[in-house]
């Protein structure tokens, strides 16, 4: 999320595209390892976290309301700092610890908010006609850019049977 430029998002299409990421590491003379950390911008951690991620509504708007409250050019981060520039993972953690804070909820860690994405996704959302809307672990996989649909399911998914409740009425043998 802190690598994504204005530019790779395509709100027509409804898409955006992960082509970097940000990384916070410590600071450096050659060998030398300095006091402090600095951000790094550079590839995803692998080929398959460079992708194409699919927006709804929600996600479209949010960038929207982003964009209104800081917007610095196509090239410049969506998530930025007062000045355009991108920010570190640290500060992001501790603002989210802030809004969690301030509205009585536990602390959780940022990924807490993928786990629980994709898991909605998988387990789904029972749709006014009674019916589940759900995506495939694959597709689910695919966007959050994992190789395999197998690390999905070991460590994102978690299985949610009492949405399976009434799935079966009007099945008569």
């Amino acid at each position: 999320m802190l690598g994504l430029r204005n530019c790779d998002i395509d709100l027509e299409n409804k898409v955006l595209h992960v082509n970097q990421a940000i990384k916070e590491v410590n600071r450096r003379d050659g060998s030398k390892k300095l006091s402090g950390k600095e951000v790094v911008v550079g590839p995803p951690k692998s080929g398959t976290s460079k992708r194409t991620v699919p927006l709804n509504e929600a996600a479209i708007n949010a960038i929207n309301t982003i964009r209104e409250e800081r917007f610095f050019g196509e090239d410049a981060p969506l998530i930025c700092d007062v000045n355009g520039y991108y920010i570190s993972p640290n500060q992001l953690r501790k603002r989210f610890y802030r809004i969690l804070e301030g509205a009585g909820l536990e602390q959780r860690g940022l990924h807490a908010l993928r786990h629980t994405f994709a898991t909605t996704l998988i387990n789904g959302i029972r749709q006014e006609d009674g019916t589940l809307k759900s995506l495939s672990v694959k597709q689910v996989a695919d966007i959050l850019g994992h190789t395999t649909s197998e690390v999905t399911e070991m460590y994102y998914v978690k299985k949610d049977t009492s949405r399976l409740v009434g799935m079966t009425d009007g099945f008569e043998i």
